[in-house]
């Protein structure tokens, strides 16, 4: 017999000195792949993906202090291609208060799952002007793509039953497992 949904307890897969290190690595990690910021900026996403960008950006701002990195945010939920399927949750706004033409642009999310966020995310920048590069962040990829899509810096690899929930905050990574009602 299967335990109830008020059984399940969830279980921490990253605590707040995780995270932190996490942002910290990927922060070096972009500027050495860049070979240092010019022309780079940080867009996070709507919701879970606007803090780790900010974090990330200051992370970058006090290693190189030659330039300031752009950071700004995008909501993504109306380029979503799953949107009949799922409900809109509008309120979050985009703000990109630059010229993304001719930038590296590090798109920064909390969670990489199936990959459709990436990819109405890649829609979205669009307005915003035409990017040199596009490049992804997560804090965690928990695998199961349904697109070809990949991250160029990840905090953790997080392998997950495909009904799991996740949810990542500056204090930590909690996985709270799925529960088949049926067992």
């Amino acid at each position: 017999m299967g335990k109830s949904a008020n059984e399940v307890s969830s279980r921490e897969a990253m605590t707040a000195a995780d995270v932190r290190r996490a942002i910290v690595r990927i922060a070096h990690e972009i500027i050495e792949r860049n070979h240092g910021v010019e022309g780079l900026a940080i867009v996070g996403l709507q919701r879970g993906g606007t803090w780790i960008a900010e974090e990330i950006a200051a992370q970058i701002n006090q290693i190189e202090k030659s330039v300031e990195v752009p950071v700004g945010a995008l909501d993504v939920s109306l380029h979503r291609d799953d949107i009949g399927l799922r409900p809109v949750s509008l309120g979050a706004i985009s703000s990109i208060p630059f010229d993304l033409s001719g930038a590296t642009v590090v798109v920064v999310d909390d969670v990489l799952f199936t990959g459709r966020t990436v990819r109405a995310a890649m829609e979205g920048l669009n307005n915003y002007g035409r990017p040199r590069a596009v490049q992804l962040a997560v804090l965690i990829d928990r695998g199961h793509r349904e697109l070809p899509i990949r991250p160029d810096f990840v905090g953790k690899n997080l392998p997950t039953h495909r009904g799991d929930e996740v949810s990542v905050t500056s204090q930590g990574v909690l996985i709270t497992p799925f529960v088949d009602a049926k067992s």
